[in-house]
């Protein structure tokens, strides 16, 4: 695992729902249900099991809405006691970009998006050369180079983890869609209303972006 730090803050994050009163969720269930956040692979590794929460007739794993807001809750929280501008957020995936770029600018992180050059975070006489304190992949597959990187110079890894991804670097797991285009931008929207809400001691506040905000172009 990558960081002792938050590897204490997965294995704090409870299976049973005792944070979360019934029917409390951060959005409508709805919400989550049209954006699709909750479709998972026909594909399912080992270490993603236990958050499926069914298959449907098509053979796609349906991820368990609870868990997943649960774990935003729980990763906005664990990211809001970082210095903003260490929070390295990073995707590949074409879909993701948009997402990580907006999150990034809302809550004062550093993004990554497209390309990620290797070395950035290991070879200092690079001109991407960036020492960030804690990690955001948007799939632990196609971010891998960045991946291994803060496995190396062990800092935590928070990642977005469909059915189909392996978990055995990643120290905070958020289950999620991380292919789809609106369900990416609900999960990166969500996250960074969150990051701010933690900063602000749970207190409401003024949020003005939407989902379409974060929602890449077809």
């Amino acid at each position: 695992m990558a960081g002792d730090e938050a590897m204490a803050e997965e294995q704090a994050v409870p299976s049973d729902g005792q944070d979360i009163r019934p029917g409390e969720l951060l959005v409508p269930e709805e919400t989550y249900l049209t954006s699709g956040v909750h479709i998972g692979t026909q594909q399912k590794s080992a270490s993603m099991r236990r958050f499926v929460h069914k298959v449907r007739f098509d053979g796609l794993h349906v991820l368990d809405i609870r868990e997943t807001d649960r774990r935003i809750r729980h990763a906005a929280r664990f990211l809001s006691q970082f210095p903003a501008e260490k929070i390295l957020v990073v995707s590949q995936r074409q879909y993701g970009q948009k997402p990580v770029r907006i999150f990034a600018k809302t809550v004062g992180a550093v993004s990554f998006a497209e390309r990620f050059v290797p070395g950035c975070l290991t070879n200092p006489t690079l001109a991407e050369y960036f020492e960030p304190k804690v990690l955001f992949v948007t799939d632990p597959a196609t971010d891998q180079q960045a991946l291994s990187e803060a496995v190396s110079i062990g800092i935590p890894v928070v990642g977005l983890c469909d059915v189909n991804n392996e978990t055995r670097n990643v120290d905070l797991v958020i289950p999620a869609n991380n292919k789809g285009r609106v369900a990416l931008a609900t999960v990166y929207w969500l996250l960074a209303r969150e990051v701010l809400r933690a900063r602000a001691g749970g207190a409401e506040i003024e949020y003005p972006l939407s989902i379409e905000d974060f929602q890449a172009a077809l």
